[in-house]
């Protein structure tokens, strides 16, 4: 959706993966504007707002999640938005173009807030990001978000540190206020992109065991406490191959695989979804940005002895560099030599290795066979001994 609103994409009949109509055409049936108001489990009945009752033999709950807004005054006034779904991107062009907006305010320093940063940026509007950390992108190493943070103020977007919202007012010169407990902040629109959590509502009304995240826990098959209720998407939790450990984390690819394997096992077809190992990425401006697996901390938590190292290449052969950097960090346990997991940044190649190394943690790979890994080599795509293998063999000699 950022890329809508930026105007990378145009149209935003490209967002919809597909209509009620041709739901319709394959035989389901889909009702729009309407909203559940609980689950009676022990019935098999779904209850809607207006009073109807809908029996059900199986039930899939896929409720999603909801976006976080902080506990202040004025986040209902107009110009202040969420980015979650596909109404939320198409409110916010809108208001944009119809409030002609000039300046904006980004609240949060995750992937979604880079990327609004960007599109915000690309429609010419000042933008700024305010932060109560000290860098962006919190998941990744501190040397990885100081580069982002280089790349968000090279390209324009003013970064706003060690400060959090406490209010949102109208606005005198701009549209609104924003109010953090350092300054205010006249713009023209917010949009408060600090996080999600699962939607959950039902489910724990209906009596569905929740995970420790406080998702629904299902099992590898997708179904929940209850055997005649699925759940799939971001109101439920994942299995990580890495930590060994139920997890949540909410992502389109997660969802769409989840979905599928409801779908497989309702149908008669059994499958079970084979876990996830935490792969995601983003980009800004002219940096990939990714990751895969566990950091330290979460390493530490699984039982792990993690060591790390950080090294930069890039992401051609050294003949045909272009002065492009790119950075990459391996973690991995101490005792197995086995990987836990690896971050990236850089101007090109970033998302390939992450994706790359992605695989390895799906296969259990360690370090000796990691840096001797078979690549596919060409001086425009890496080295003979690529950034994957170096980091690797570096890796490897602290052990």
């Amino acid at each position: 959706m950022p890329y809508y609103i930026g105007d990378v994409i145009k149209d935003s009949k490209r967002l919809i993966a597909r209509t009620p109509e041709k739901f319709e055409e394959t035989g389901v049936h889909v009702r729009l504007n309407t909203r559940v108001e609980g689950i009676e489990a022990d019935r098999g009945e779904v209850l809607l707002a207006e009073g109807e009752r809908i029996p059900y033999d199986t039930l899939v709950v896929a409720t999603g999640a909801t976006a976080t807004l902080p506990d202040i005054p004025g986040t209902n006034l107009d110009g202040v938005f969420v980015l979650k779904n596909l109404r939320d991107g198409l409110n916010i062009k809108e208001y944009i173009k119809k409030s002609k907006c000039r300046t904006a305010a980004v609240v949060g320093a995750g992937f979604i807030a880079m990327e609004m940063g960007e599109a915000l940026r690309a429609l010419g509007l000042e933008t700024r990001v305010v932060y109560r950390g000290e860098l962006p992108v919190k998941k990744w190493d501190p040397a990885f978000s100081a580069v982002v943070l280089e790349e968000l103020t090279h390209n324009g977007v003013t970064f706003m540190a060690h400060q959090s919202p406490v209010a949102v007012e109208k606005g005198f010169r701009a549209q609104l206020s924003l109010v953090t407990d350092k300054e205010t902040l006249e713009t023209d629109i917010i949009i408060f992109a600090l996080g999600v959590r699962a939607d959950t509502t039902l489910a724990r009304e209906a009596g569905l065991a929740m995970g420790e995240s406080g998702a629904i826990r299902v099992n590898s098959s997708q179904r929940t406490s209850r055997d005649e209720i699925f759940a799939a998407g971001d109101c439920c939790e994942s299995y990580n191959r890495v930590s060994k450990s139920w997890v949540y984390i909410p992502l389109g690819d997660i969802a769409n695989k989840q979905g599928r394997v409801a779908g497989r096992n309702i149908g008669g077809y059994p499958t079970t979804f084979p876990g996830i190992v935490g792969a995601q990425s983003f980009k800004i401006f002219g940096l990939e940005v990714a990751m895969t697996g566990l950091d330290e901390r979460a390493a530490e938590k699984s039982g792990y002895a993690p060591v790390s190292n950080i090294i930069w290449g890039t992401p051609a052969a050294g003949s045909m560099s272009r002065g492009q950097r790119l950075g990459l960090k391996l973690i991995a346990d101490k005792t197995s030599g086995q990987l836990l997991g690896a971050q990236a940044v850089g101007q090109g190649g970033a998302v390939s290795r992450i994706n790359t190394l992605s695989a390895c943690l799906w296969s259990n790979m360690g370090l000796d066979e990691i840096g001797y890994m078979d690549l596919a080599y060409s001086p425009p795509f890496g080295g003979a001994w690529d950034v994957i293998h170096t980091a690797a063999q570096v890796l490897k000699k602290q052990l």
